[in-house]
């Protein structure tokens, strides 16, 4: 059995889903998960007390958000040391016209900036969730979904995960911590 940390990066609260589906899988196969919001990282937290970690963060408008940059450059050294893995929420993804090239151009460049080389990556797609957004985001979240030919009614909310596909990262990570 190995102990997982796995912090995450949420707006909305779909990214916190997410992170949730993948930490109750790897439970599922047995393994300790520790799972926190990396904006609320308990004082004198440490990967190296964990076999393996997992970062996850929501895209907003075009950008992972600025605090998850800094909190991978601090643990950086120890997230080198252990298998870990990072996967990314994105729209881009998701919807009538998927842009998976996008979604992964986003993943990469955060990748870039934080000087972080995980063995595994993924990008899913995220939730329009107009009934949590203010009234200038959900304007604008319609206009942008409007021109990207996308759900523009407000008066609903649409999840576009594949819940299999997070299911599938969940085990390829289960697997690598096997190996290591």
């Amino acid at each position: 059995m190995s102990s997982i940390l796995i912090l995450f990066a949420t707006t909305e609260g779909h990214t916190a889903r997410i992170a949730e589906r993948i930490a109750q899988r790897l439970r599922d196969k047995r393994h300790e998960v520790e799972i926190h919001r990396a904006d609320a990282v308990p004082a004198g937290l440490e990967p190296a007390g964990h076999d393996g970690v997992i970062v996850g963060s929501s895209i907003h408008y075009g950008h992972h958000p600025r605090f998850l940059n800094a909190l991978v450059r601090r643990l950086r050294t120890a997230l080198t040391a252990r298998p870990s893995a990072f996967f990314s929420v994105s729209l881009s993804a998701g919807g009538a016209r998927p842009k998976p090239e996008a979604a992964r151009r986003y993943l990469e460049t955060f990748l870039r900036q934080v000087d972080w080389h995980p063995a595994q990556t993924a990008t899913f797609a995220g939730a329009l969730q107009y009934s949590k957004y203010g009234v200038f985001k959900r304007l604008l979240m319609r206009m942008i979904a409007g021109i990207a030919g996308d759900d523009t009614d407000m008066t609903r909310d649409y999840e576009y995960t594949d819940w299999n596909a997070v299911d599938r990262f969940a085990d390829e990570f289960a697997q690598r911590l096997k190996q290591a």
